[in-house]
């Protein structure tokens, strides 16, 4: 007699990282990519017509491409900065510890203030109003404020990059709860769930689309304010590098320090995409099966 039990196959599920990888191969097939990648040649090629090639009034103080990329690349630079100076670096790592520094508190204190915020509608009703007073302030009439506050130059730069992170973070969090569907809450009520229980197995993972959405978005304001901030306060940073080749007339080096600020914030910014991937897997999942 033979057993006809069917043997059990296990399919094995592919991981984060299998399905980014798969999502941009996929993406390679779709015009996306090299649209992108036009916009940025054409951009390049509109400052080198405007500035070097036509010569344009407007723009015959500022220095062209082919300038900006010689003293990037250039061992020993005319101007005294370039991608082979230890002061460049020097430059990078500060604003890069601080938007760390800063994007740490802002994500531990802004993520689960926005959860209670739309967990708990008392909670809400106490610090909604004043989030919502102190945001519309600008960052740059905080500063006297966190010079006052704060010793020395370190702690008042990072203040201020954590405080623009934290309402965009904060906010975020909160929409990503009011978005999830009261059925999940009905459903897990009926099954008898604990608060504590509703609240990290639904509204956790319900929000996180949104909390991931938010902390890309909050990257990016952090590096903004942290460059106003050090153009304000601070003896290092790419943004006091930015004032310094200002007052200095070196504007290679300025714009030199424009562009590693870009470079450096899409990278921040994509690095915190990954992770949200790694941590979302079942919505990759989804979206890929969905053929997205």
């Amino acid at each position: 007699m033979t057993d006809k039990t069917p043997m059990m196959t296990t399919e094995k599920r592919p991981t984060g990282l299998a399905m980014t990888i798969h999502r941009f191969s996929v993406s390679l097939k779709s015009p996306t990519p090299y649209f992108m990648a036009f916009g940025i040649f054409l951009w390049i090629a509109a400052y080198y017509l405007f500035v070097e090639g036509w010569e344009l009034p407007r723009f015959n103080k500022l220095p062209g491409p082919v300038e900006v990329i010689t003293e990037f690349f250039n061992p020993d630079p005319d101007w005294g900065m370039s991608l082979f100076t230890p002061e460049f670096y020097d430059h990078v790592l500060v604003s890069c510890r601080r938007i760390i520094i800063a994007f740490a508190i802002a994500t531990g204190i802004g993520v689960p203030l926005g959860l209670f915020m739309g967990w708990s509608d008392t909670f809400r009703h106490y610090s909604f109003p004043i989030l919502e007073t102190l945001r519309p302030i600008p960052i740059l009439a905080w500063v006297p404020l966190a010079i006052l506050m704060f010793s020395g130059l370190e702690t008042p730069v990072i203040f201020l990059a954590t405080l623009a992170s934290l309402f965009v973070t904060t906010l975020n969090t909160l929409l990503g709860v009011d978005s999830i569907d009261e059925e999940y809450f009905r459903a897990a009520n009926c099954l008898g769930s604990k608060p504590h229980h509703v609240f990290i197995h639904v509204v956790v993972p319900g929000a996180l689309p949104f909390i991931f959405t938010g902390l890309q978005i909050s990257i990016g304001v952090a590096w903004f304010s942290l460059v106003a901030a050090e153009m304000v306060s601070g003896e290092f940073g790419l943004g006091y590098l930015i004032v310094y080749a200002y007052m200095n007339v070196t504007y290679v080096i300025m714009v030199i320090a424009m562009l590693t600020l870009g470079f450096v914030g899409w990278l921040s910014s994509a690095l915190v995409r990954l992770a949200g991937n790694r941590l979302m897997q079942w919505r990759i999942r989804a979206l890929a099966l969905e053929g997205r």
